[in-house]
């Protein structure tokens, strides 16, 4: 399968580009980090596949209108935020 006739079949069967499926996952990825963890940022880019922190800032402001660092400040958790882990709450 061409690489042309590949990117027309994924659009008509997910809905968006292959590109830009890709950087949703990454840029999903980056997300979590920052809202979770305190990795640093050279880290979670690294760790989502962007390549380079210029790149994931430029997805974050582009996309989210907030750089990575911005995002962080807003939406970081403690530990004490996220609810129990589902086996204890099965037992």
């Amino acid at each position: 399968m061409s690489s042309r006739n590949f990117a027309r079949l994924f659009v008509s069967e997910v809905g968006i580009s292959p590109g830009r499926y890709v950087e949703e996952l990454r840029l999903h990825a980056a997300k979590k980090h920052l809202e979770s963890t305190s990795i640093p940022i050279d880290a979670i880019t690294e760790a989502s596949g962007f390549g380079n922190a210029e790149r994931m800032r430029r997805t974050f402001v582009r996309r989210l209108k907030v750089n990575p660092q911005q995002f962080r400040s807003r939406f970081q958790r403690s530990a004490g935020d996220y609810p129990p882990p589902l086996t204890d709450t099965l037992q």
